[in-house]
C-alpha cells in the first residue's frame, strides 16, 4: 500500500459566527475559495494537479447546500478538471476529508487531494438543515435522542466531573490559546482573509477571551440546566436511558463550551511521487484513521473507543503517542479522555482549542491535524493523535507520523 504524506496545512482565523463578527458577509462559498487558492498558491499547483477536493461541512443548506466542493473549485483559481466531493460526518467532516483522501492516495486512486472543509455558522444557523435523528420520531424516540449539551452533561454526571474540574479546562484552553498566538505558533498555518480588494479582513481568532478567570465563568448560568429540567425536558429522558443517574448534573455554560464561529481549513495530502513532481517535502505521514459509532445519547465519549480502536489496528499503545488534539466540543468531553486514557493534560491541546477559539463544524478536524502537525514539528515529537466526538454518536481519529 502507497503511503499518504501531508505536505501542506492552512487554515482561516475564526471569526465570532456572529453578525458583529469580521467574517460576517463572507459567504461560505468564498472563504472556501480563498483556502484552495492559498493552498494552490504556497505549493505551485498548475493544471489537473490533484485528484479531487474533498470537502466537510455540516449544515448543507442554503450557501453551504448542493455540491459545495465543486462550487468552491469553480470559484477558485483551480482548474477545472478538477471534481468536488461534499461530505458531512458533523464535527469530523472535515478530518473525515483528510482521512478518505489520505485512504484513496494508499489505494491509488490518484496521487494527490485537497481535503478540508468550511462551516459558516454566523451565517448558516446550526441546525437549520432539520435532521432527522433530532426530529424524526421515528429515531429520535428509538435512539433517546438529547441535545448535545445534555449529552457533555450526562458525561460530566456519569464519570464524576465537577464545575470548577470543567472552568479550570477553559481558563487554561484560553491561556494557552493566547500564549500559543502571542509565541507566533500559529503563524506558518493561518492565512489572511481579504476582501475583494485585497484589504485584510481577518487575521487572527477574534473570538478569544483571553482575559477569562474562575470568577468570570463562575457567574455563568448552566447552559442546559432549562432545557433538562424544565421544558422540553430531556433529562427525563436521560434518565430512562440511564436509569442509574439520579440526576443529571448540568456544568456546562457558554464558557466552557466550544464557541459558535466561521471558518474553513485545507491540507493537501499525496503520495511520494506527488512530491517529487512538484518539488514538495513530505511534513508527515498519515499512518492511520479510524471511525467508530458509539452510544447515541450520551453522543460524545466517541474520542474513547476511536482511540482504542486506532491503536488497536495498528499495534499501538497510548504511550507511543506524544501529543493530542482531542476538539474541545464540551469541556466534559477532554476530561474524559484524558481520564480513559491516564493522559497528562499537559500534552493534550498544547496550544489551547475549540473552547477559546471556537469550532468551525465542518473544518475543526481539519483544522486541529493542521494544529497537531505544526506543534509536532515545533516540539520535534515524532507522533501525534487528533480525535473529536460527533454528533448522534460517532468518533474519529488521525495518527501523524512526521518523516
Amino acid at each position: 500500500m502507497t503511503d499518504a504524506y501531508i505536505y501542506d496545512a492552512l487554515r482561516t482565523p475564526r471569526g465570532k459566527g456572529r453578525k458583529d463578527g469580521a467574517l460576517h458577509e463572507v459567504t461560505s462559498l468564498r472563504l472556501s475559495a480563498l483556502t484552495l487558492n492559498a493552498i494552490k498558491e504556497r505549493n505551485n499547483l498548475d493544471g489537473h494537479a490533484v485528484e479531487d477536493v474533498i470537502w466537510g461541512n455540516v449544515t448543507q443548506v442554503m450557501e453551504q447546500g448542493g455540491c459545495l466542493a465543486r462550487s468552491a473549485v469553480l470559484a477558485s483559481d483551480l482548474d477545472q478538471s478538477i471534481p468536488g466531493l461534499a461530505i458531512n460526518r458533523f464535527c469530523a467532516s472535515g478530518m473525515e476529508a483528510v482521512n478518505l483522501a489520505a485512504n484513496q492516495v494508499r489505494g491509488g486512486a490518484g496521487e494527490a487531494y485537497i481535503a478540508g472543509g468550511v462551516e459558516m455558522m454566523g451565517r448558516v444557523a446550526m441546525g437549520s438543515d432539520g435532521a432527522a435523528i433530532a426530529v424524526d420520531p421515528t429515531v429520535a424516540m428509538e435512539s433517546y435522542f438529547v441535545p448535545q449539551g445534555i449529552s457533555a452533561d450526562i458525561i460530566a454526571t456519569k464519570y464524576g466531573f465537577t464545575r470548577d474540574q470543567a472552568d479550570a479546562l477553559a481558563v487554561e484552553s484560553q491561556r494557552r490559546a493566547k500564549a500559543a498566538w502571542d509565541d507566533g505558533r500559529f503563524a506558518k498555518s493561518v492565512i489572511t482573509v481579504t476582501d475583494q480588494n485585497g484589504l485584510p479582513i481577518l487575521d487572527h481568532d477574534e473570538y478569544m477571551r483571553p482575559g477569562t478567570d474562575m470568577q468570570a465563568l463562575g457567574a455563568l448560568n448552566a447552559s442546559f440546566q432549562q432545557m433538562g429540567e424544565v421544558m422540553p425536558g430531556f433529562d427525563k429522558i436521560a434518565m430512562m436511558k440511564y436509569p442509574e443517574l439520579e440526576r443529571i448534573n448540568h456544568i456546562h455554560h457558554a464558557g466552557n463550551s466550544s464557541g459558535i464561529v466561521d471558518g474553513a481549513a485545507a491540507v493537501l495530502i499525496g503520495n511520494k511521487e506527488f512530491g517529487e513532481k512538484h518539488g514538495l517535502k513530505p511534513r508527515a505521514r498519515i499512518r492511520a484513521t479510524a471511525k467508530i459509532g458509539t452510544d447515541p445519547t450520551i453522543m460524545l465519549t466517541g474520542p474513547v473507543p476511536v482511540t482504542e480502536k486506532i491503536l488497536k489496528d495498528h499495534g499501538m499503545e497510548i504511550g507511543d503517542i506524544d501529543l493530542f488534539e482531542v476538539n474541545e466540543a464540551f469541556a466534559a468531553v477532554v476530561l474524559r479522555f484524558c481520564q480513559a486514557f491516564d493522559v497528562d493534560p499537559g500534552v493534550v491541546n498544547v496550544n489551547g482549542g475549540s473552547i477559546a477559539m471556537g469550532h468551525p463544524l465542518g473544518a475543526t478536524g481539519a483544522i486541529i491535524i493542521g494544529t497537531l502537525l505544526d506543534e509536532m514539528e515545533r516540539a520535534d515529537k515524532e507522533t501525534g493523535l487528533a480525535t473529536l466526538c460527533i454528533a448522534s454518536g460517532m468518533g474519529a481519529a488521525t495518527i501523524l507520523e512526521r518523516v
